[in-house]
């Protein structure tokens, strides 16, 4: 059976150490650990995590060689670029349209976070996969942690 590639944002790794997030976030980080899904970052989630409390940073560092690490191609950027273009996303928040870029161009099976107003949001997601569709990408599934554990094991 073929594993499914989940794309992680910053979010999901800094909750973790979040009483609100925690318990999904560490589950869907356990599961990348032991094989059962491959996880998938980028370059942009290695620099916001400079930002993170050391503690987070730690934690990463433990699991890190478990993940495929996409670089920013020309490709991404011009898709995320796309995403503002057509006014899903602001450029102050051009990050969370590279990191959707990315799993769309790497053909994630899903991007998991936990940012409700930029990336899980309803109306976002629609018009993100019209605009993927548009410049003939594959639409890209966008869920929480929370509808991506499996709580029947």
């Amino acid at each position: 059976m073929k594993k499914l590639k989940v794309y992680l944002d910053t979010s999901v790794i800094g909750g973790s150490f979040d009483d609100e997030f925690k318990e999904h976030s560490v589950k869907l980080i356990t599961d990348i650990r032991n094989d059962k899904i491959i996880g998938m970052i980028s370059s942009i989630t290695i620099d916001e995590l400079e930002k993170a409390p050391e503690i987070v940073k730690e934690d990463f560092e433990r699991y890190k060689e478990k993940l495929m690490i996409i670089m920013l191609s020309d490709e991404i950027k011009e898709l995320a670029k796309n995403y503002l273009v057509d006014k899903i996303i602001s450029e102050k928040f051009y990050e969370d349209a590279l990191h959707i870029a990315c799993a769309t161009v790497y053909q994630a099976d899903v991007l998991v976070s936990w940012n409700f107003k930029h990336i899980v949001n309803f109306n976002r997601i629609i018009r993100f996969n019209a605009v993927n569709l548009k410049y003939a990408y594959k639409p890209i599934q966008i869920y929480s942690p929370m509808e991506m554990v499996d709580d029947e094991e």
